[in-house]
């Protein structure tokens, strides 16, 4: 079945297999990279945390071993790819691409700029929201040999030990068709996985840790604003519905500009760092509040499966193995932590 759709997209797949297999052919050791001097100190010292970071999250936390993160590729752009997510404009619901293996997912990456432009313009031409970001970090899921890229040295000391853990997260275990619950499982993991790590180091540890710790307050307040809002926001959507004035492009426009008033007024204060200061002043739309909701909606029911899993890990990342073949894994988790109660 699948053929027919790599038929539909065989252009892009053949840019994938192509850029993916240079960005191989570009790779070269760590080991060689560290005794040249390409690199500064301090990025050679996170290139030495990364193998350090690696080894812990194979070793300590039950995650899968890998030759991922043993080669460094330095990149021609800012970003290793451009992903593009749309959304229907009065609802809540992502634009879904279909790939092999995966299943459906709600962004597509392209590795050069302008193409994922190219295909921004088209869903805005079929009266999609839509919104484009580079990334820095990604993972093949094991499919091929994961490198350090230079856009991930631009990361804080944490952030980086907290992305290497993430994405070895997803080579451990990806859900077919379930593509949030993923991101948000590796976020979860991703980010306790890191707490570790420094925990482990004694006071140097500890010193990081609490450099990290006002990162994590806001990404908490934010989290909680975020999901309390697009629940509102969904409410509103399928009440305007039997209302069609105001299912306008102004109304809309009116009612997204609420919430950043919200996170203005409410939020934005409290926060002890500027990681969201530019949520206030883009232009929102449905596509670009998905966007957020993939990462920073609510984690609660991974919160709770951990403390039910006594804070163990290992424990943790066990039970979540066996949601994998579900089709509905956020359910799942939710009936289990419930039950568990």
């Amino acid at each position: 079945m699948w053929w027919s759709c790599a038929g539909c997209q065989l252009s892009y797949y053949m840019h994938s297999a192509y850029y993916q297999t240079k960005l191989l052919q570009s790779r070269k050791s760590i080991a060689d990279v560290l005794h040249r001097d390409g690199l500064d100190e301090t990025q050679k010292a996170k290139l030495r945390l990364v193998g350090e970071a690696k080894a812990f999250a194979e070793s300590k936390l039950g995650l899968k071993k890998s030759r991922n993160y043993t080669g460094y590729v330095q990149l021609e752009e800012p970003y290793v790819t451009y992903i593009v997510q749309a959304s229907f404009p009065y609802e809540l619901k992502p634009y879904l691409w279909k790939f092999p293996f995966v299943g459906e997912v709600p962004y597509k990456g392209y590795f050069r700029k302008a193409l994922a432009e190219k295909e921004a313009d088209g869903l805005r031409a079929k009266q999609f929201d839509v919104y484009t970001r580079g990334v820095s970090a990604y993972s093949t899921l094991g499919w091929f040999q994961d490198s350090v890229l230079s856009s991930m040295l631009r990361y804080e000391e944490y952030d980086l030990v907290e992305t290497i853990i993430h994405e070895t997260v997803h080579t451990t275990l990806f859900i077919k068709d379930a593509a949030e619950f993923n991101e948000r499982m590796a976020t979860f993991l991703g980010r306790e996985g890191m707490k570790l790590f420094y925990h482990e180091r004694g006071d140097a540890g500890v010193a990081i840790l609490k450099r990290a710790e006002d990162d994590t307050h806001d990404q908490a307040l934010f989290s909680t604003f975020l999901t309390r809002e697009v629940e509102d926001l969904k409410k509103w959507y399928e009440a305007a519905k039997g209302d069609q004035p105001s299912l306008t492009p102004v109304k809309k426009a009116e009612r997204l500009k609420e919430i950043q008033i919200r996170f203005t007024r409410e939020v934005r204060p409290k926060m002890k760092t500027k990681a969201y200061a530019d949520f206030e002043k883009r232009e929102l739309n449905n596509a670009v509040l998905l966007a957020y909701r993939t990462y920073e909606y609510s984690l609660s029911d991974f919160e709770k499966l951990f403390e039910k899993m006594g804070r163990d890990y290992i424990k943790t990342l066990e039970l979540l193995k066996t949601l994998n073949g579900t089709k509905n894994p956020d359910q799942k988790l939710k009936d289990f932590v419930k039950i568990s109660n």
